[in-house]
């Protein structure tokens, strides 16, 4: 049975700007999109119909996805084929009712599944995600800074953190990923994957005997493997689910693995540059 091992890498041949540049530019390209975005849309992600309002629905048709979407009154503001069999079409509509077939279709639909939103009650809900999302982000922050007590290691955590959710909303405005209650759950366990490898590292780095680069070896060999473990999880679900038209599990997955991916280059290199900075250079000395 193949065994994943985590390679062997020297950080201290890297300087603290080699490490911390990259994570950085990301986060300000990454930013820099949701600012383009919500100065272009006055949203710094496109919501789904659970927060705008709109109808959905899962048709089965023997005709083409152009065909299928010509069929309604109303043309659908997304259309795509979904399940393995290539005849279920998702479609979308602004609407909330789901708009009826032309008169003068000769397309022969089933309706496997509908839902809809009304505007009001989407407004309601996204006010409370985004609510959800923050305050859970606030209680991490302050549980981080109980915990350690101390600047640098603290900020150190709820940079790494902002930046793993901040780098996955951007991807999915670049991506067309809408927001909706399965992509805020996913940026919720965000903050949770971020906290768990960053708390992890900081205690070997700060709690733990040993030298400085020795402990980050020792955070590495078991926080790599839990993320990388969970990022290959992530990508089989989504997978399977994309195969299978299960779109909100699909959409959860893309998320995780863009969140847990640059969790990665957070944890092993911003969070290591402010560790290194404080206990070499800076308050620590």
């Amino acid at each position: 049975m193949p065994r994943f091992e985590v390679p062997d890498v020297d950080l201290s041949q890297y300087s603290m700007r080699q490490l911390a540049a990259p994570p950085l530019a990301v986060l300000v390209v990454a930013l820099a999109v949701i600012g383009g975005w919500m100065a272009t849309t006055g949203s710094p992600v496109s919501p789904g119909i659970e927060f705008t309002g709109g109808s959905e629905l899962v048709a089965e048709s023997d005709a083409s996805q152009s065909e299928v979407a010509a069929a309604f009154e109303t043309e659908p503001v997304n259309a795509r084929s979904v399940g393995t069999g290539g005849n279920q079409y998702l479609l979308t509509f602004q609407s909330e009712e789901v708009p009826d077939i032309r008169d003068d279709s000769d397309v022969t639909l089933d309706i496997v599944q509908s839902q809809s939103v009304s505007a009001t009650f989407g407004s309601s809900t996204q006010e409370l995600a985004l609510l959800g999302v923050a305050g859970a982000f606030l209680g991490m922050s302050l549980l981080v800074f109980a915990l350690f007590r101390t600047f640098v290691p603290s900020i150190a955590v709820v940079v790494s953190a902002f930046s793993d959710i901040v780098v996955p909303v951007a991807l999915m405005n670049i991506f067309d990923i809408k927001l909706s209650l399965g992509t805020v759950a996913a940026l919720l366990m965000l903050i949770g994957y971020s906290v768990d490898s960053d708390i992890l590292l900081n205690n070997h780095v700060l709690r733990r005997s040993g030298d400085f680069w020795e402990s980050v070896d020792r955070a590495m060999k078991t926080g790599v493997t839990m993320t990388v473990t969970s990022i290959a999880a992530m990508a089989v679900m989504t997978v399977a689910s994309y195969i299978f038209g299960i779109k909100l599990m699909s959409a959860i997955g893309i998320v995780l693995v863009m969140g847990l991916t640059t969790d990665l280059m957070n944890t092993y290199m911003l969070n290591v540059t402010l560790l290194r900075w404080y206990k070499f250079e800076g308050v620590n000395r």
